[in-house]
């Protein structure tokens, strides 16, 4: 089960690689599906978030979504068949595992900051030593903790918000275009925070990504080639 639904975030999540595999589909077509559900689905990204991943062979970047539970369950409806049906009860049974997984594991640690307040001054009643490993403790996690559903989430929509704005300059794009800015910012994010994949960000990265998406222009490089695709339509 592990292998269909993952936790990203604090979120049980499965992906359109996984969707592709399990259902047995070509993963450029579970994107295009994932995509047409744009216009129909009012809060898209809450749903579904984009990243890229490197290929292991050829170590190419190349797009991939995530999606939620509610995500997943919109875009299996139109997935048919006695095999598809068996692989949406494998899911549903992974995201019920993987939900309680993170559940029990919320409860274990502190996420409340009076929680977080609290052992600190227990942590005064020990030795001095105690007291500053419980600082350093309690540091490391205002420091390290991920980012909340909602920050990421508002994370999502900036992005898609600035890739948007940039994307107008170049006049109607297809969302072949649009996912080279998307990868191009997605880069980005990760070379200012110096994190392998967008889910990997902390709380104290958030200021950071927001100025940079804030300040974005994609590379002369994915300008250059969104303007030649744009010159290969015209001329096909």
């Amino acid at each position: 089960m592990t292998d269909l639904v993952i936790m990203k975030d604090r979120q049980a999540v499965t992906s359109s690689l996984q969707v592709a595999e399990n259902f047995e589909k070509q993963h450029q077509h579970v994107l295009r599906d994932i995509d047409g559900l744009k216009e129909g689905v009012q809060n898209w990204t809450d749903l579904f978030y984009e990243d890229t991943y490197i290929h292991p062979q050829n170590k190419q970047e190349y797009r991939v979504i995530y999606m939620n539970r509610d995500g997943f369950t919109i875009l299996a409806m139109g997935f048919t068949g006695k095999k598809a049906l068996q692989f949406k009860l494998k899911y549903i049974e992974a995201f019920n595992q993987m939900e309680q997984h993170i559940k029990e594991n919320q409860m274990q640690l502190p996420s409340d900051p009076m929680d977080i307040l609290k052992l600190t001054f227990e942590a005064q009643e020990n030795t001095n030593k105690k007291v500053k490993e419980v600082e350093n403790r309690v540091s490391n996690l205002e420091e390290n903790t991920v980012l909340s559903a909602g920050d990421y989430g508002y994370i999502s929509r900036r992005i898609n918000q600035r890739v948007t704005e940039v994307a107008r300059g170049f006049g109607d794009i297809t969302q072949e275009q649009r996912g080279k800015l998307h990868r191009d910012i997605n880069s980005g994010v990760k070379a200012v925070t110096g994190v392998l994949t967008r889910t990997q960000l902390r709380q104290k990265h958030f200021k950071t990504v927001l100025e940079y998406i804030n300040d974005w222009e994609p590379s002369t490089a994915t300008k250059m080639q969104v303007r030649q695709m744009s010159l290969d339509l015209e001329t096909a």
